[in-house]
């Protein structure tokens, strides 16, 4: 079984990159998905699933992640079973033992049993916030300022959830195998080159 885990700022194109690499491998991919799993099992919506997830804790909170945590109030308990039960679906992926491309949700950690294939994707922050701008709702009409703040908000919310997982830093090199820097760069000129080294990276294991 081979395994690829995306991890990715807010904004640099991880999602794309992630589903053009799959299909180019001949991967499942799985992304919204895990959203719509974990939604049903808890029986919440899935839009406050998504946000939460994507949000995260702020930092001020006290926490921990071994096997319990302990939070006062409904939308910490929330937050706690969304994790707890994205976790168990993550670890129910695997265990099908099919090749598969995953983005997002600590699937990195998660998942280090099964010694996938971890890449980070990041970008400079106007790249950032114009390919934010090209995907973004016709109606929405957020500033520069507006878009950096919350391209911001995400990527510490990503940080927090990693840290509920490991002592490892979010976006430090050392945690990946293969970091890309997406800066005022197609993402479909990237794949051949990250398939190239994804296979050369399993054919060595």
């Amino acid at each position: 079984m081979k395994i690829i885990t995306i991890s990715r700022e807010f904004g640099s194109g991880g999602r794309e990159l992630g589903k053009r690499l799959a299909d180019a491998l001949g991967f499942a991919y799985y992304d919204r998905e895990i959203i719509t799993a974990v939604a049903q099992k808890i029986s919440l919506d899935e839009d406050y699933v998504e946000k939460t997830l994507e949000n995260g804790i702020p930092r001020s909170f006290s926490f921990s992640f071994g096997r319990t945590f302990s939070f006062p109030d409904v939308a910490q308990q929330n937050y706690t079973k969304l994790l707890i039960a994205q976790q168990q679906f993550i670890s129910d992926i695997a265990k099908k033992g099919e090749n598969f491309v995953i983005v997002g949700r600590g699937a990195d950690v998660i998942l280090e049993d099964y010694e996938p294939l971890n890449i980070f994707i990041y970008a400079q922050m106007e790249s950032k916030i114009k390919r934010c701008r090209e995907r973004a709702p016709e109606e929405e009409s957020l500033t520069d300022r507006e878009l950096s703040r919350k391209i911001k908000q995400v990527d510490s919310g990503r940080a927090v959830h990693r840290q509920l997982l490991t002592k490892d830093g979010w976006g430090e090199k050392e945690s990946y195998h293969l970091c890309i820097n997406t800066t005022d760069t197609s993402i479909k000129s990237l794949i051949p080159s990250v398939a190239a080294f994804a296979n050369s990276w399993f054919d060595k294991k």
